[in-house]
């Protein structure tokens, strides 16, 4: 019989590596997340960093978590369904409008993150790490360029849209005359 108090029995039974790597995804899905705050995108600190924890835990989970039974210990499944998942909340994250579809970055951005905080979960640090800081230097530098190309081909949509057609009933009353 135990005497030990149930929070202790609980804390020795924590692993700490598993704990380590939560962290860790959390400061990653944190860095990608303030980058997404910064430039005042949906899906900013807290979002990123839920999703790699989640992730990551997924992951931990479905390495650790269940006894190895015969042919039935596949943690590609849980890897499929966390891809899978996040699909479908980086779907969320989309709106289409007429002549623009808003949000595919911060979708990408969503994946992006599940995948950072399942490479923390297997164990993979310095490709999370990189990747990590790969794509936050992207996300903030090429945004300006982004801008203005977008800028560049609303205007260029604009004079297309104003500009009559070849063939249209105006030009054709025009060379009539």
């Amino acid at each position: 019989m135990s005497t030990s108090p149930d929070w202790v029995i609980y804390l020795q039974s924590l692993s700490w590596d598993a704990a380590i790597k939560i962290s860790l995804a959390a400061l990653l899905g944190a860095i990608v997340g303030l980058e997404r705050v910064a430039g005042g995108h949906p899906a900013g600190l807290r979002t990123n960093m839920m999703i790699a924890i989640s992730s990551c835990l997924f992951t931990i989970l479905s390495i650790e978590g269940f006894s190895m039974q015969g042919s039935s210990h596949d943690t590609a499944r849980v890897a499929a369904q966390i891809v899978t998942g996040v699909g479908f909340l980086g779907a969320g994250a989309l709106l289409q409008t007429k002549r623009h579809i808003r949000g595919l970055t911060t979708a990408a951005t969503i994946w992006l993150v599940a995948a950072i905080g399942m490479a923390v979960g297997v164990g993979v640090y310095f490709v999370a790490i990189f990747t990590t800081i790969l794509s936050t230097a992207l996300l903030a530098l090429l945004a300006p360029i982004s801008e203005r190309l977008e800028r560049r081909a609303e205007e260029r949509w604009k004079v297309h849209q104003a500009a009559p057609e070849e063939g249209s009933e105006t030009e054709m009353k025009e060379t009539r005359k």
